[in-house]
């Protein structure tokens, strides 16, 4: 028998044992800075990504920011926190094409530097459409693509 394929929403609900609070060593702790690190949940992700308001973005930096803030550690997890903002986008992108209106706006979470993410829901062009909607310049640099001036637009997490 075969497996059915989880949602996209089943998986930002999968919170297994998470969030989880790690101490760093050696290397890992020169790496990614401080001893202690959040491992954060999916829905906690889904939760600041909603923060963001029409007009204003938030990146990946703040994100980790607001997680080690609200966990009382030194950092949060880079690899996860960007993963599940993936799985939270095509969540709310799944649920937008079901109908629902009121969806998680993952267009307006950005990579650290205001750069826009090739993985999010419809590629670049979408996440630039959408965000140029909103009343935000697009600029290029080769072939990546940045909200142009986004720490005046950062949204308060």
């Amino acid at each position: 028998m075969l497996k059915t394929r989880r949602s996209w929403r089943e998986k930002l609900a999968d919170s297994k044992d998470l969030p989880r609070t790690i101490v760093l060593e050696g290397r890992a702790r020169e790496k990614w800075g401080g001893g202690t690190m959040v491992i954060p949940a999916p829905l906690q992700v889904d939760a600041l990504m909603r923060k963001a308001p029409a007009g204003k973005v938030v990146t990946s930096a703040e994100l980790r920011a607001a997680l080690a803030r609200d966990a009382g550690v030194e950092s949060a997890c880079p690899i996860t926190t960007g993963i599940f903002a993936w799985i939270a986008a095509n969540a709310a992108d799944e649920a937008e094409k079901e109908g629902q209106s009121r969806v998680t706006p993952w267009w307006r979470t950005l990579k650290t530097g205001g750069e826009l993410n090739a993985k999010f829901p419809g590629g670049l062009a979408e996440q630039a459409r959408r965000l140029e909607s909103e009343g935000h310049r697009i600029i290029e640099r080769g072939k990546r693509r940045f909200v142009a001036e986004h720490t005046a637009v950062l949204a308060e997490l």
